[in-house]
């Protein structure tokens, strides 16, 4: 999760709720890719969650990692929580349960993601190796309880934590349990966002399956391919989903205000200070009929807090954000960038993914969405199985990739990053699979080899 944002002009009408989004609209030459990957620490002995205080704890880690990169640290009530690079380059956060995120840079190619990634890796090993700190890379702890995890120091994560079991059965488990890859995306106008929004919901499923990579819970097989998915289907359904109405006429920036003033919100901040107005919208906020500020009236910061705490698959914010991939170990993280530039940034391939999805019916979408967690591949839609629709849409996102032409200095243009996700496919099967096929062979039904094979 991105710092908060501190912008404390206060709001007057909806038009600037609108423009607020406006804002995000981009000439293509500007189009940029950001990339965030959560990893799920752990202690090298012992294979146990990674409390924040302490000489080896996650407090120590961000410490060595401000010294090493002389980032800004970002604070709350004297715990570091986070870093940022104040030239305009990426982020490190921490999600509730320790989890470590970095928010990449606006880059312009995939390539620059992977030297990133790649940076990024060294400089972690260099401070946690010798904290006997290792990362995972799979899309949920697989072997700890929910008791075990330790509670990162941020007061937004305790209103959330309080919520959370009042609107669905797994958003604690989403906090304190999983790990994602994501990338956002930029728009060139009302109309672009429109379309690239409708063709990433509607083909999320299709990532879920790719990066698939979540099958176990406390050691055992959960039932699912990717469980991280599957909690998303019952965490806080106010907020998350497939957003049918994204795909009615009349659709823009305007609609997603009307729908964000109604989620309901978790906080407000003032100061170094979460008050807790967990419930209630932002609309009733917006007309000064907020209980916990009576009269007041939010801020520019206040809309963009606010935004960054709904979590549908495809997230609009000044640039739009894919949601449906489980975490991945490090060579696979550049794939989902690869996937997504391929079919939205090229628009040949983003008209025939549209093609693709356009005669699909919101229930059918919503039915794939909520068979992916479990069958993976073998989820159908109308009479195709998901499998033949993933092969068609790597085929249109490597099309994008060649014609948009970024090569690196090998000479080799951006399609190569997609080579993980062709051998997934050549061998027809999830990686939660594959890792299902391990458990029950080689590793003797026991999850302890994730932790050398899918560390980072």
């Amino acid at each position: 999760m991105a710092r908060d944002q501190i912008d404390m002009t206060p709001l007057q009408s909806r038009d600037e709720l609108v423009a607020w989004f406006e804002a995000g609209i981009k000439q293509p030459s500007e189009f940029r890719i950001g990339t965030e990957h959560e990893k799920t620490p752990f202690t090298l002995e012992g294979r146990q969650p990674v409390p924040y205080e302490g000489a080896r704890g996650i407090g120590a880690l961000l410490e060595g990692m401000q010294l090493l990169l002389g980032w800004e640290p970002i604070m709350e009530n004297g715990n570091i929580i986070g870093l940022y690079d104040v030239t305009g380059g990426g982020a490190i956060s921490l999600e509730p349960g320790g989890q470590f995120e970095l928010s990449g840079a606006p880059l312009e190619n995939v390539h620059q993601t992977q030297s990133e990634l790649m940076a990024h890796l060294a400089q972690v090993r260099e401070i946690a190796t010798p904290l006997g700190i290792g990362f995972l890379g799979l899309g949920m702890t697989p072997s700890w309880s929910r008791s075990q995890i330790p509670v990162m120091p941020k007061g937004r994560y305790k209103i959330m934590t309080n919520y959370m079991p009042k609107v669905g059965q797994y958003g604690i488990d989403m906090m304190y349990r999983t790990c994602t890859v994501q990338t956002n995306l930029d728009f060139s106008s009302e109309a672009d966002m429109v379309k690239k929004l409708r063709v990433s919901i509607a083909l999320q499923p299709v990532a879920t399956a790719l990066f698939a990579n979540s099958p176990f819970t406390e050691g055992k097989p959960n039932g699912f391919l990717s469980f991280r998915s599957e909690i998303w289907r019952d965490t806080d359904n106010a907020r998350a989903g497939m957003l049918p109405w994204v795909f009615e006429d009349g659709m823009g920036f305007e609609r997603w205000v009307d729908y964000a003033l109604d989620v309901p919100m978790y906080f407000v901040k003032r100061g170094e200070t979460y008050i807790d107005v967990a419930g209630s919208s932002f609309r009733a906020f917006f007309e000064g009929r907020n209980n916990s500020l009576p009269g007041e009236r939010p801020t520019i910061s206040d809309w963009a807090n606010h935004l960054s705490t709904i979590f549908p698959e495809v997230r609009l914010k000044r640039y739009l954000e894919m949601r449906g991939a489980d975490g991945v170990p490090w060579g696979r993280l550049p794939a989902l960038p690869a996937f997504w530039v391929g079919l939205l940034y090229d628009n040949d391939s983003l008209d025939a993914a549209w093609n693709l999805v356009s005669h699909w019916t919101a229930a059918e979408r919503q039915a794939l969405r909520d068979d992916v967690p479990r069958f993976g591949f073998k989820a159908r839609i109308k009479d195709r199985y998901l499998f033949e629709i993933a092969k068609e849409c790597l085929k249109l996102s490597h099309a994008g990739l060649r014609r948009r032409n970024r090569v690196d200095h090998s000479g080799r243009d951006e399609s190569r990053h997609l080579e993980p996700l062709e051998r997934i496919l050549e061998a027809g099967r999830t990686p939660a699979e594959e890792m299902l096929d391990k458990f029950n062979g080689d590793w003797g039904g026991s999850v302890e080899p994730v932790y050398q094979e899918y560390a980072f």
